[in-house]
């Protein structure tokens, strides 16, 4: 059995949340370039320095990890190309502890250097354009430290009554009916007295498929008559609930596709169950899709909101974020993010204004009730 260590360093780089591991490192750079001297150049190491290290774990771990062959170009074993596979896998599969465990030090230390700094805690769906806000609100100019809890939608909304934070991020799909899954799920959770929604943006959801899309998957439809192995998203999570809407749109029983028992708790690990051949499709965002090198079919457009509870709207923290969220840089980088864009973004908005299924009335009974 082969025990895990952690450590951490505090620096300015904006890299994303991940745990390094130099071995896995030092794997990926020989499979990307072919060769130690490539790899080496690759990880601003020398080439000595990489070699001895590759010989060190391949001792420690009793098994090869490089083939070499004179005048052909350096590769993993099969040992090599699991033991890679598999940590970037775990690695994609824990990203929101790992959010929230980086989220928990760096609120601690955000007050340590100023104590002025506002914090605003906030559980939402996991999402790209978030995670290039929080960089964004640390810039000095906004005085603002946005201690972001990954969690499904439905998780995060609960999670805003329940008072463990004063905002959630959640997203819903375009277009959704008075009748639809959406407004199930989530009418039950918003309370008008209580709660506000501010706009944020408007994003993509699609099949993320291998490179070329060897499966020619272009819809639901296809993923049920191709038998193709489908990454679903866990119970709580706003995508969960949107392919179950998109499914009811089509028709299609849940227990026709093949997978969707299988669940991620991420799109970075649905991405990366598709990337690594464990799986040949997932819903997920265009954003992680192309940031893996996988290739991406829309299929429907969403809103994602920000509900803040409305007794927390004149705070200096959530007026902060209003400010970020209302001015050209933001907007303007969201623009350049994959698959998305300005929606209301930074705007306080009723609920019917941006939920069209909403509504504060139960329909009357019919006659033949």
């Amino acid at each position: 059995m082969h025990r895990i260590n952690f450590h951490y360093t505090l620096g300015d780089d904006a890299s994303p949340a991940r745990v390094h591991n130099p071995l896995i490192d030092l794997l990926q750079a020989v499979a990307e370039s072919g060769s130690i001297s490539g790899a080496a150049k690759r990880l601003g190491l020398s080439y000595r320095h990489v070699w001895g290290e590759l010989r060190r774990w391949e001792e420690s771990l009793g098994h090869s990890m490089i083939v070499w062959e004179k005048g052909q170009p350096a590769r993993l074993t099969e040992f090599g190309t699991k033991l890679m596979w598999a940590e970037r896998q775990a690695q994609a599969r824990l990203l929101p502890q790992i959010e929230a465990l980086r989220a928990d030090l760096e609120r601690v230390y955000a007050v340590a250097f100023d104590d002025s700094v506002h914090v605003l805690t906030m559980y939402a769906s996991h999402d790209e354009a978030l995670a290039a806000l929080q960089e964004q609100a640390r810039q000095p100019a906004h005085r603002l430290h946005l201690d972001i809890r990954f969690s499904g939608s439905v998780d995060a909304i609960r999670a805003l009554n329940e008072g463990r934070c004063l905002m959630a991020g959640f997203h819903t799909l375009e277009g959704a009916d008075t009748d639809s899954l959406t407004r199930r799920t989530y009418k039950p959770l918003l309370r008008p007295g209580l709660h506000k929604i501010i706009g944020f943006a408007r994003r993509t959801q699609g099949l993320i498929v291998a490179r070329g899309n060897p499966l020619n998957l272009h819809s639901l439809a296809d993923v049920r008559q191709s038998r193709a192995r489908f990454a679903n998203r866990a119970l709580g999570t706003g995508t969960r609930v949107l392919l179950d809407e998109l499914l009811l749109q089509a028709g299609i029983p849940v227990q026709d596709i093949n997978g969707y028992d299988h669940t991620e708790h991420s799109h970075a690990a649905v991405a990366q169950a598709v990337a690594s051949g464990q799986a040949d499709v997932g819903l997920g965002i265009k954003a992680t899709a192309r940031g893996r090198g996988l290739d991406f079919v829309p299929l429907a457009n969403e809103r994602y909101h920000l509900a803040c509870l409305k007794s927390a709207l004149d705070t200096p923290a959530v007026a902060a974020l209003l400010d970020l969220l209302k001015g050209n840089a933001w907007q303007a980088g969201l623009g350049r993010l994959a698959g998305y864009q300005p929606a209301q973004s930074g705007e306080v908005l009723s609920m019917r204004q941006v939920l069209p299924w909403w509504s504060y009335r139960s329909p009357r009974p019919s006659a033949q009730d």
